[in-house]
């Protein structure tokens, strides 16, 4: 489960989703922090002075004679309540036990109290631990400083002024995980629904179930591209799977179909029912005859093999392309006057090439050996050669029923026949021979009309 990308997208989405938030959420309480103590700051001083105020009135309505008492000072204020003498054995009151904790003057500035100015500050009374603001008012009487008066709280309650602000924010951080957790696992099944349902399908197609269905996935994102393409692969595995049976059962027929000749012959011989010599040379002619065709099958099944791995070697040798043509060219004399087929030859050059012979003997035979498949009896068959804009093009044209648009590309593929018989290696074994000689087979067919396929070589190499 845990190694499940259904499991693993969403959790990197919130751990991503967390990680911001903490980050966001430290950088606006330390914002918040600096924000909320220079504001409480100010706002502590402001209390301190409104407090001090109202203290000094209370100091300076009782010099002369006894201090104020607590119950009286603590009424006017909640803070600490300190007093500054101007000078040793000065004071506003005499008594011998004083309302008020005296400070030293250093602890400030005391030279802005005698001018008359108050002074905000911040200081740690003398045996003290904590941090205080202190509010520092001047305590007159008759225009003259006689001391005073510092209204103090301790620093610490700045920053407990601002955690309510910080406990705020944990609920809405809180919020915000359950909210992007959420959206993280709907953004997750939207996302990994089709990649799971894909990998299902690759598990089918992995078994060799080709004909799954493949989830269609809209719009125009990588998952959809990815989901359009596997299709596609899948329809080309069926397809492949399909022609490689084709093979199968097509080969194992014209296998058997020649070995079952081949082996009535050779019984009849062996148990002596020919015993004329005429019968017995019938027989041993169609025994050779089979046997060539059966050469010639696991031949083009080697051919297709080599061509596929690229291990298919090309002699180098000058070869008259005139004598090549007459030489293909007489091999199906006797099928076209059998069938009454118009068969002609057009030759409008003589070029000589440095290639490998065998070969473009092979391509050519491919060519005819398919025109003369698809010309019905009757109809016309012609083999040109000729010489255009430094290319050689040798041209099978056949008055056969014409080749569809969509089935154009197939029948130069292995195992694919139009009519589901025959091998179907003819086309694919001329077309790989014509790549590997450098060349191409170029065609042009209109249905109903016939088809012309036409092997093109590159000029250069002539002699």
């Amino acid at each position: 489960m845990f190694r499940s990308l259904r499991f693993r997208l969403p959790a990197l989405f919130l751990a991503a989703i967390v990680l911001a938030g903490l980050v966001s959420t430290a950088v606006a309480v330390s914002v918040s922090k600096r924000y909320a103590q220079t504001t409480l700051r100010k706002q502590a001083f402001r209390e301190l002075g409104r407090e001090a105020r109202g203290i000094t009135q209370i100091y300076t309505a009782h010099a002369g004679g006894n201090p104020p008492s607590s119950h009286e000072l603590e009424s006017a204020s909640g803070d600490q309540i300190f007093y500054i003498r101007r000078a040793k054995g000065i004071d506003v009151f005499p008594g011998p036990t004083p309302a008020y904790t005296l400070l030293p003057r250093s602890i400030l500035d005391f030279s802005r109290i005698l001018a008359g100015d108050t002074v905000q500050f911040e200081f740690t009374r003398p045996g003290g631990k904590k941090r205080l603001l202190g509010f520092a008012m001047p305590v007159k009487l008759a225009d003259k400083v006689f001391g005073a008066v510092i209204l103090a709280r301790p620093s610490t309650r700045l920053s407990q002024g601002w955690l309510p602000f910080v406990w705020r924010l944990l609920p809405a951080f809180f919020a915000g995980i359950l909210v992007a957790g959420a959206l993280g696992w709907y953004l997750s099944r939207r996302i990994t629904r089709p990649v799971l349902a894909l990998s299902d399908a690759a598990d089918e197609v992995a078994t060799g179930h080709y004909g799954v269905a493949v989830p269609e996935v809209p719009g125009r994102d990588e998952i959809s591209h990815l989901s359009e393409r596997f299709r596609e692969m899948a329809a080309e595995l069926q397809a492949a799977d399909a022609l490689e049976r084709n093979f199968l059962m097509t080969v194992s027929h014209e296998l058997r179909t020649p070995l079952t000749a081949i082996r009535g012959h050779v019984e009849a011989l062996l148990e002596g029912v020919v015993e004329d010599e005429e019968a017995r040379a019938y027989s041993l002619e169609v025994i050779s005859l089979e046997a060539e065709r059966l050469e010639r099958l696991v031949g083009d099944v080697l051919d297709l093999a080599k061509l596929g791995t690229r291990r298919f070697a090309l002699l180098r040798e000058e070869v008259d392309l005139e004598r090549l043509v007459d030489r293909a060219y007489s091999a199906f004399g006797e099928e076209a006057r059998r069938r009454g087929i118009d068969y002609r030859r057009s030759v409008t050059a003589k070029p000589v090439l440095e290639t490998d012979g065998d070969r473009v003997l092979q391509v050519i035979s491919n060519l005819l050996a398919n025109a003369f498949r698809w010309t019905p009896d009757g109809g016309h068959v012609e083999l040109g050669l000729r010489q255009v804009d430094g290319t050689i093009r040798i041209a099978i044209d056949d008055s056969g029923p014409g080749i569809p648009l969509e089935e154009q590309e197939r029948i130069f593929r292995p195992f694919w026949s139009r009519d589901g018989h025959g091998t179907g290696l003819g086309l694919a074994i001329a077309s790989e021979l014509a790549a590997a000689l450098g060349g191409a087979i170029e065609l042009r067919t209109q249905a109903g009309k016939g088809s012309r396929f036409e092997l093109v070589l590159p000029a250069s190499r002539a002699v």
